[in-house]
């Protein structure tokens, strides 16, 4: 009998842990699932052509609210020319309305609930060899199933032992290009109503010994980046302290590690093992969803974001690690003007990135049981976004999607980093300019095509004149930004002619060749080698330190010392 396990990722960069979790675990019974991995951007005919030539007796289904859509429409159709699978489905989005999942798709057979890495490994025993023996499913727990049209449904399966689970990455080749995902932890000790992870208190670890040794099979194999799928990674001290400690002290100087923390929870201690890391070696996500206390109490959030506030600051000190704040818009007693603080109150902390989503009112969660005493309306299919509450209308929703495509672009790009600060001083609050910015866009038509990044560029200069600001001190902040990023072979027809300064250039150059100072990883090249590797742009303002006075400021970009969070080439005035 042969088993395919499918999932259906939303980008090809993205893994889904759960089928290699359910895979390895089910080898070690000495079964082999296929796994096939797909994207949403892919044509549904070749998913159904994939999944058609893989021949499966066995056909599971891992699903998620970006895949939910896709992966119907493929069940619908799969049993048309393979009549004779049996098809299963699990994950979270199907996991909490079981029984009205089967009534509207006949053609499943049934869903693993919950964990599934025993469960699928029962159901292929049944298949191979219960079944035949006159066994029922009745035997394995944790499914709902249908037969002769009668749904069934059988007791919750306990909660796996994480020592339990079989590390699923011996074999890197199914992960180049990938992001790779890890989990330490199963269960949340908090109760956000919004989130699925609250209904799951039973937070357990995985040994210290077992991961220890799945890290460095991590470090020995130089993996770009590892995320932790951990819910709440530093909840435990003495396991996040143990995790942080193992990579401070075996760190490769490649692998970044990713994980998601309650930054109110971190220690001092913690605070002072970060700061104490190389550069870029960890990275640092943290949902602060609104500052509004009322909202926080309504969706049993304890936060202090005060003191969320001064652990971010605390870690920024160190210089070395990214941190991306999380907001959540469509809360309940956040309307638009409380969202905009919040906004304000978290770009205020100058995070790498800032995240603003839109709620999610997911099946099997607290939010959709209170969804219509909060006037809270949401899409029909997953996603299951916000449209609309008592706080906050659809047209507010609107305004907030153009806010958060130009944070998209314009901040967390992070290719216009010295232009936003200056622009922030034109502008009463950093909410403000986003949405003048967005109201722009739409003004202009502009939010309807894709642009190119000097495009973008181009776009804020014209904004920039309406607000009558400084328009040549910009530009030159923009150069400074597009420079900072790549030394760029052809420049904007704005920038400044350097023709003036090409003979002081190249005399740059040449002492460096002769006797380096400031281009000490260049001491094998040629000066005219490393004119083309390097960029020197002489600019009409002190854009280093971000003031207006006027001169001439000599800046050169050395591209091989970037900044590891930031990714800028290092910057420093030169003498031509």
């Amino acid at each position: 009998m042969k088993t395919v396990l499918v999932a259906i990722n939303a980008k090809y960069i993205h893994s889904n842990l759960a089928v290699y979790s359910l895979r390895s675990y089910a080898r070690t019974f000495g079964y082999e699932p296929e796994l096939l991995e797909f994207t949403i951007n892919q044509q549904k005919d070749q998913i159904l052509k994939g999944i058609y030539e893989a021949k499966p007796d066995l056909l599971c289904f891992s699903c998620y609210i970006w895949n939910l859509s896709y992966a119907e429409e493929i069940i619908e159709d799969i049993k048309k020319i393979l009549p004779k699978v049996t098809i299963w489905a699990g994950g979270p989005e199907v996991s909490y309305d079981a029984p009205k999942f089967l009534k509207r798709h006949p053609e499943v057979d049934g869903i693993m609930c919950a964990e599934g890495e025993k469960t699928l490994t029962e159901l292929i025993s049944y298949y191979e060899i219960g079944k035949s023996q006159g066994k029922s499913l009745d035997g394995i727990n944790g499914i709902v199933y249908q037969e002769n049209k009668t749904i069934h449904q059988t007791p919750l399966r306990d909660i796996m032992n994480m020592d339990d689970l079989v590390f699923p990455y011996e074999d890197l080749k199914d992960f180049e290009h990938k992001i790779i995902y890890y989990e330490s932890s199963r269960g949340c000790p908090f109760s956000c109503s919004y989130c699925l992870s609250s209904i799951d208190k039973k937070l357990r670890f995985r040994s210290f010994s077992l991961v220890e040794k799945e890290l460095e099979f991590f470090l020995a194999h130089k993996v770009p980046q590892v995320k932790f799928v951990d819910r709440t990674f530093n909840c435990k001290k003495s396991h996040a302290m143990a995790i942080w400690t193992y990579i401070k002290e075996h760190d490769n100087g490649i692998t970044n590690f990713h994980f998601e923390v309650a930054a109110d929870l971190l220690t001092e201690d913690e605070i002072a093992l970060i700061q104490t890391m190389r550069p870029g070696l960890i990275q640092l996500e943290i949902g602060v969803q609104s500052t509004n206390e009322k909202t926080l109490a309504e969706i049993h959030r304890k936060t202090d974001f005060e003191e969320i506030t001064r652990k971010v600051k605390a870690v920024q000190k160190g210089e070395n690690v990214h941190q991306h704040l999380d907001l959540i818009a469509g809360l309940p007693y956040e309307n638009y003007e409380s969202f905009g603080h919040s906004f304000n109150d978290v770009y205020a902390l100058k995070p790498e990135q800032l995240q603003l989503g839109f709620l999610k009112v997911l099946k099997g969660s607290y939010m959709a049981e209170a969804a219509e005493g909060y006037g809270c309306v949401h899409k029909a299919k997953p996603p299951y976004e916000v449209l609309g509450t008592r706080w906050l209308s659809y047209e507010e929703i609107l305004k907030l999607k153009g806010v958060e495509e130009m944070v998209e672009v314009y901040y967390n790009s992070g290719q216009f980093q010295k232009t936003i600060r200056a622009m922030e001083h034109l502008f009463e609050t950093a909410f403000s300019m986003y949405e003048e910015l967005a109201d722009f866009y739409e003004k202009n038509g502009y939010n309807e095509v894709s642009h190119t990044r000097i495009r973008r560029y181009e776009i804020l200069q014209e904004f920039l004149q309406e607000k009558e600001a400084n328009l040549e001190y910009f530009k030159q902040l923009m150069i400074f930004d597009l420079y900072a990023r790549e030394n760029m072979k052809t420049r904007p027809q704005w920038a400044n002619d350097l023709s003036a300064y090409k003979m002081q250039i190249l005399d740059f150059y040449k002492k460096e060749e002769e006797n380096p100072k400031l281009l000490t990883d260049y001491q094998s090249y040629q000066a005219r080698q490393t004119i083309k590797m390097t960029h020197i742009e002489v600019f009409t303002y002190d854009v280093i330190n971000e003031n207006e006075e006027k001169g001439a400021y000599p800046v050169l970009f050395d591209y091989k010392k970037r900044s590891p969070l930031t990714n800028d080439a290092k910057a420093v005035f030169v003498q031509l």
